[in-house]
This record gives structure tokens, C-alpha cells and sequence, in this order.
């Protein structure tokens, strides 16, 4: 029996949309909207010290683990919605990546090799001797690390909307001036966006939206923008994308290894990956037949299946496929 993977394939798109609702937020205002969203305690919140760095987690349920690595302008919040649907059937683990969050900022190392090192660290520390491991975007990157790095203690892979980092054809994308928000660092940008970062993320959620009907929800909008208005948080954040070059370099060295875990590659309709030739990348970072293209399923055995129903119909699809799509 097919198991389709709609669950996935609706998150990547409701992550790729927004719609327009500028608000600005000064860093008190928005610290205290933070707080507010994080400490809805329906979902357990939960803090680890790793290598002298905290790390902070969600977590629920019971059975095989399940960790949820989110992006860029994210932070552990946006699995919320789904976490108690997953923990009917596994134990999620759905941290803050390290300078994120609730994570500490470490005094080093915000790359995506080392966070993988520190997520995996925090996994071990619980407990976890194996792992289904989902990426999103910046997670999508330490995900794949924490796979190569971590072989066998992954049991399959997702990696949903973006592009990695020393993988043929990513510097067409790294290098297209349209997406400046790469090189957008340093004190003088610091300055710029400090007291503006709502204003700095609507770009992401409007501007480079698929579609700007659609939207991420504004309870959630007001929690990531007062996350990342805390001192230090946008350095953080931005520091992922500093580590780009490092990235290709680890990623050139790791993809010499294949894959042996089942990974799937899902890219909305008009994610950055696609530019890559998104079909090829789990292929080009070293997996034996882990193909994908637009919306895909999977067979029993692992294998993709090609999906040709329409975005719209894919964007409806009961999470509850979800579970059946990972296990």
C-alpha cells in the first residue's frame, strides 16, 4: 500500500506563504509576546545543557523519535500545530537551534556541522539511539549534517525548501543579488534592523511569498519577530547564513559518503531549490535512489512515486496523512 506524504508536502507550501499585515513591534513590547507564545505549556518546554551551551526543546509523546529542526525567522514554535497529532505516534523532539529561541547563544560555532554535533549531543543525552530527522530551510542544512555526520542513528531523512551549501549549483542562488539577505550582516545592518525586525521578516513573509494571500498565522509573526529582537538574536541567526562557505566545504567532504537511510527532498512549486535542479539533490549529496521532484509520495518499499495532483489539493490534505508518510 502507498503512503502518501501530503502532510509534508502541505507544510512546505504553508510555510512558503503569506499575506500582508505589517506591524511594528518595539523589543519590550515583542519580549513579552515571545514569552506569552512560549510558555503555552499544552506542549512540554523543556531545557538540556550541552557543552556548556542550553539548548531548549519541545517534546511530546511516545514511541520512535522524531526531531523537528525548523528555519531561518523560526524558531521551535512553528511545529506546534502539529506536535500533538505526531505524539500519538512518536516522541518529538522539536528544539531551537543553538542562538535561536530559547537556545543559548554559543560563544562559538554557529555553523550547521556543529549544530548538528550539539543537536545530535542533546538526542544522545535523552536517550535517543536513533531518529527520524526533518530540516527546514536553515534546518534543512543541519539536518543533512546531522545524517551524514550520524549514519547510523538516522532512520530516514526530510529535507524540505532549500538548497545546500556545496552541492552543484548552489552558488547561482548564493550569488544572484536578488537574494541579498545572504551577505546581510554586520554592525551597520545590526543597526538598521534593530527595533525594525518585524518590518526586516515581513520581507521574507510577503515579499518572497508564493503566494501573499496565504498566511503565516499573526500570533506567529508577533513570536518570531519578538524572538529574534532579543539581544544578540539576529547576529545569531545571521550567522547561519555566514557559515554558508564553511557549509559547502563540510558538505563537499560529507556527500563523498552516500546516504544509506531512505531521504526525501520536497521543494514548494517556487522554493529556491528548484533553481538547483531540486529532482538531482538528494542524488548529488551521495543517496542511492533518493529522487524527488515537485510533490512526490512514497511507496511502501521507500520508493517515490510521482504525486500529480495540483498545490491546491496537495495544501488540503489531512496532516494525519503525515504519520503514515514517516514510518
Amino acid at each position: 500500500m502507498k503512503r502518501a506524504l501530503n502532510f509534508f508536502l502541505s507544510l512546505a507550501m504553508f510555510l512558503s506563504l503569506a499575506t500582508l499585515g505589517p506591524l511594528f513591534l518595539s523589543t519590550t513590547f515583542s519580549a513579552r509576546a515571545y514569552a506569552a507564545a512560549a510558555a503555552d505549556e499544552t506542549i512540554p518546554s523543556r531545557t538540556v545543557e550541552i557543552d556548556s551551551v542550553k539548548l531548549h526543546y519541545l517534546t511530546a509523546g511516545h514511541g520512535p523519535s522524531l526531531i523537528l529542526l525548523h528555519g531561518y525567522a523560526e524558531t521551535s514554535l512553528m511545529w506546534r500545530p502539529i506536535i500533538p497529532v505526531l505524539a500519538a505516534r512518536f516522541t518529538v523532539i522539536a528544539p531551537d537551534l543553538p542562538g535561536s529561541g530559547d537556545s543559548a547563544i554559543p560563544n562559538d560555532g554557529l555553523d550547521m556541522k556543529t549544530a548538528a554535533i550539539r543537536i545530535h549531543a542533546l538526542a544522545r543525552s535523552l536517550g535517543i539511539q536513533k531518529a527520524e530527522v526533518v530540516g527546514h530551510d536553515i534546518g534543512l542544512m543541519v539536518a543533512y549534517a546531522y545524517a551524514a555526520q550520524f549514519p547510523a542513528e538516522v532512520t530516514k531523512l526530510v529535507v524540505m525548501d532549500a538548497f545546500l551549501p556545496g552541492v552543484a549549483g548552489w552558488e547561482a542562488i548564493y550569488n544572484d543579488p536578488n537574494i541579498w539577505h545572504f551577505r546581510f550582516h554586520g554592525p551597520t545592518p545590526e543597526a538598521l534592523v534593530q527595533g525594525r525586525e518585524r518590518l526586516f521578516f515581513e520581507y521574507f513573509w510577503n515579499d518572497l511569498a508564493a503566494d501573499k494571500t496565504r498566511s503565516i498565522p499573526e500570533a506567529d509573526r508577533k513570536a518570531y519577530a519578538a524572538a529574534y529582537s532579543r539581544p544578540g538574536r539576529m547576529r545569531a541567526g545571521w550567522a547561519y547564513f555566514v557559515s554558508f562557505q564553511q557549509a559547502a566545504k563540510d558538505f563537499a567532504q560529507l556527500s563523498q559518503t552516500k546516504l544509506t537511510m531512505p531521504v526525501l527532498v520536497i521543494g514548494g512549486e517556487k522554493f529556491a531549490g528548484r533553481r538547483t535542479g531540486a529532482a538531482d539533490e538528494a542524488s548529488r549529496v551521495g543517496c542511492d535512489g533518493c529522487r524527488s521532484e515537485g510533490h512526490r509520495t512514497l511507496g511502501a518499499g521507500g520508493e517515490a512515486q510521482r504525486d500529480d495532483r495540483s498545490a491546491d489539493e496537495v495544501s488540503v490534505s489531512a496532516p494525519h496523512s503525515f504519520l503514515t508518510a514517516i514510518v
